[in-house]
């Protein structure tokens, strides 16, 4: 797989109420690095069976993979035996129906850029919940409308352990590359509380399929590894306050991009002053807004250090709500607010980021972070949300986390990442240095 390369995962699956009976297939794909929904496709198809709605759904995933990005390297996971080893070219296809499916399957993107693996059916929840949804719209008369689905909120639970292993093993081999000093690009993958320091170790195996090497699931639990030498260190730096800061009002990279105000200015100083007592910090990086990079200024004036601009750390775009309180969008967009109290993959009104493509920037911009530092330690400055999002990758913490963490003006988290793939938080809102 080419170095930066984006990589899917598809779930796909059909079913037949009848074989042959009323069918519809489900599919979904999903960002390996942060196990977030990045597209569903289902539909209701009439009388089939379930092999036929099975290829359906593949070639729907397929084709929702190839939308988001043609070059990307895609594993699809179904739990239909014939269809799997039918597309991996081991069993012969001898149904006459199944032919034109498999062929139309196969011309959706080269053969080089997918791989197939078998999964039981308690694995694949989210794509049979799809396909029922599409199978209980058609027996209403109705098509299946992505704005009215539940698959995803209802496989969160079932597939929370996968994904938390998911996104270690996806950043352990992208950790190994970087503190080993490979050069690796940062894939585009597809924000309030005790501060904590929870380790969670993920060592990766190594095996081969069909001659290439993967990395295996991670071990989850205390590593017997050996010594894996100095982490890259984040220490992330939430900006001091602007005007909008005391009245809690929405203030993202969509809005007017607030100076800081005299206490934020404070805050900074006072920042600095102690990250020059302490000595530890060796690079500076700062999202692109005017906050963060006043913050980031007055660091890098006491350390004699230069600020790099990394684009990933910017803040949420909240669309219409910029510059509104909580209470005032409530009363504007209530059904908006609702909505996006209630999904990662809803947005703000007006176009604003859904947390599931900040978290794909967030995931981004760490992995070049990781690649750029490697067993060094960095100071981040930036916001929120970012903060909120490295924290909770780190912990494997599912969406809603979120709306769990606080996070003050000018507070202090730091996460470390281990040549395994291993993410320790260190640090969550630390404050005593404004005191």
């Amino acid at each position: 797989m080419p170095p930066g390369s984006r990589q899917f995962v598809v779930e796909a699956d059909g079913g037949s109420r009848g074989n042959p009976g009323p069918a519809g297939y489900g599919a979904v794909v999903l960002d390996p690095t942060t196990g977030e929904t990045l597209a569903e496709a289902a539909e209701f198809i009439g009388v089939a069976t379930n092999n036929v709605a099975e290829y359906k759904g593949l070639i729907a995933g397929l084709r929702a993979a190839r939308e988001l990005d043609p070059a990307a390297t895609v594993r699809v996971r179904m739990d239909s035996k014939l269809v799997v080893e039918q597309m991996s070219g081991r069993w012969k296809i001898k149904h006459p129906d199944m032919r034109p499916l498999a062929a139309e399957a196969a011309r959706v993107l080269p053969s080089s850029q997918v791989s197939y693996e078998w999964i039981p059916r308690e694995r694949n929840k989210h794509a049979d919940r799809l396909a029922n949804e599409a199978m209980d719209a058609g027996k209403r008369g109705e098509r299946w409308s992505p704005s009215r689905s539940t698959a995803d909120l209802s496989s969160t639970a079932d597939a929370s352990a996968a994904r938390v292993v998911g996104d270690a093993a996806a950043g352990a081999a992208r950790a190994r590359a970087a503190l080993a000093g490979a050069s690796v690009a940062g894939a585009a993958v597809p924000g309030a509380s005790a501060p904590t320091a929870v380790p969670v170790a993920a060592g990766a195996a190594s095996t081969s399929v069909r001659g290439k090497a993967v990395e295996a699931a991670p071990t989850v639990g205390w590593g017997t590894s050996a010594d894996l030498g100095a982490p890259a260190t984040f220490v992330l730096l939430r900006h001091g306050e602007t005007a909008l800061t005391p009245s809690k009002r929405f203030s993202g990279s969509g809005g007017s991009d607030p100076e800081l105000s005299a206490v934020g200015r404070g805050q900074a100083e006072r920042a600095a002053a102690a990250f020059a007592e302490r000595g530890t910090i060796e690079a500076i990086v700062s999202s692109p807004l005017r906050r963060c990079r006043e913050t980031a200024a007055a660091v890098a004036a006491r350390l004699g250090l230069d600020v790099h601009i990394e684009e990933g750390l910017r803040e949420t775009d909240f669309g219409a709500w910029e510059g509104l309180t909580f209470a005032e969008v409530r009363e504007r967009y209530p059904d908006d607010l609702d909505a996006w109290l209630g999904s990662a993959k809803a947005a703000p009104t007006g176009g604003g980021e859904s947390f599931a493509t900040v978290a794909r920037r967030v995931a981004a911009a760490r992995d070049r972070l990781v690649a750029a530092y490697p067993r060094r330690t960095v100071l981040a400055v930036t916001h929120v949300t970012p903060i909120k999002t490295l924290v909770r990758l780190a912990l494997g913490a599912p969406p809603e986390s979120l709306f769990r963490m606080e996070l003050s003006a000018a507070s202090i988290s730091a996460v470390a990442y281990y040549a395994d793939g291993n993410a320790s938080v260190r640090v969550l809102n630390d404050t005593g240095h404004l005191r």
